[in-house]
């Protein structure tokens, strides 16, 4: 055969056989469209298109199904079937692999329709390992002055996040430290606020929690306050795009005033509430706000409380690359070394 004619069959088959080894939906008003299959509910059909992204097609406007490979059914009580599917009136028939006679489901218990791709990635998020599905950012800046001024300026901020399909781990830090070399200047600012909690799911909307939040405030002659929490929180709003929970429960509280500036070391060690709440919120696909406000009144000394907010807004500007803003601010309602201001907002 001439090798030419040869290579163009070869191009015009490829096409057809591309398409051959795609999913395919007819609809009831005579439309056919090709795909792959995506996640989908009892509602819709999710299909991945080459011409318009995904695209969701209504059960009741399905006519037939043929699939490349069997897709998984998920049901409402917790059932798994595999196999070819087809919609027949308020009905998912499914036509399991080999002569296994055909099941109807009604696809109000309907949960999950995947593709194998799917429902593999789906398996592995149920037990994903402790290194996998982090996400996060890390600022650092920096700024230095010389000549009339001499200052010295370094922040950091930093937040991961880890969500599961049972669990959920968070982790928030930001710093500051300023100093000015004029005379009568000294360190200005240096803190360090940070800290860390683990949510585990006991059903879709209650879930429990343990919290440490810790600061260091240089200024307010603070060496270290560690607050520890724990007790119960509700998944208020829990989307894609937004989530919102409450939470409330008991802490224990350790402070160590003073000793390393010269003035007589001062422990407290308290017991109180903890009460809270928790936003984050996808604006867009590269912008997103997370915010995190803990308040904590006191028992061991009645009227007293203390307070910790962390906030962040970042745009993604490529990959690795982001713009973020981040503020923190800690209040405590009675510091004890004499002269000091009770709020630091970084």
């Amino acid at each position: 055969m001439n090798p030419l004619r040869a290579l163009i069959l070869v191009s015009l088959f490829f096409p057809f056989a591309a398409a051959s080894r795609a999913d395919s939906v007819s609809l009831n008003n005579g439309d056919h469209v090709t795909g792959t299959i995506q996640d989908s509910d009892n509602k819709t059909l999710d299909l991945k298109t080459d011409f318009a992204g995904v695209i969701k097609i209504a059960w009741s406007a399905v006519k037939d199904i043929t699939v490349e490979k069997p897709v998984y059914i998920s049901t409402t009580d917790k059932g798994m079937l595999s196999g070819t599917v087809m919609p027949e009136g308020k009905n998912l028939v499914v036509h399991p692999p080999g002569t296994a006679a055909p099941i109807e489901i009604p696809l109000t218990e309907v949960v999950a329709v995947r593709s194998t791709a799917g429902q593999q990635a789906y398996e592995q998020s149920l037990h994903p390992g402790i290194l996998h599905d982090w996400a996060g950012s890390a600022t650092v800046g920096f700024a230095l002055a010389r000549g009339n001024s001499d200052t010295t300026n370094l922040n950091t901020g930093v937040t991961l996040d880890r969500k599961t399909q049972n669990d959920h781990i968070a982790i928030y830090e930001s710093s500051v430290y300023a100093t000015n070399g004029q005379p009568g200047g000294g360190v200005t600012a240096n803190a360090i606020l940070g800290g860390a909690r683990y949510d585990h799911n006991i059903s879709k909307t209650i879930f429990g929690f343990v919290s440490g939040d810790f600061t260091h405030d240089e200024l307010q002659d603070l060496n270290l306050r560690s607050i520890y929490s724990g007790g119960l929180g509700w998944h208020a709003i829990n989307t894609p795009n937004t989530t919102f929970d409450i939470l409330a429960g008991a802490n224990y509280t350790r402070e160590t005033y003073g000793a390393e500036t010269g003035i007589p070391q001062i422990d407290r060690d308290l017991a109180g509430v903890t009460v809270g709440e928790d936003f984050l919120h996808k604006f867009t696909a590269v912008t997103s706000l997370a915010e995190h406000f803990y308040f904590y009144p006191d028992l061991s000394n009645t009227g007293q409380y203390r307070f910790a907010l962390d906030s962040s807004a970042v745009t993604k500007i490529s990959k690795w690359l982001g713009w973020q803003i981040t503020l923190s601010d800690r209040y405590v309602s009675d510091p004890p070394i004499a002269g000091t201001k009770p709020n630091d907002v970084i």
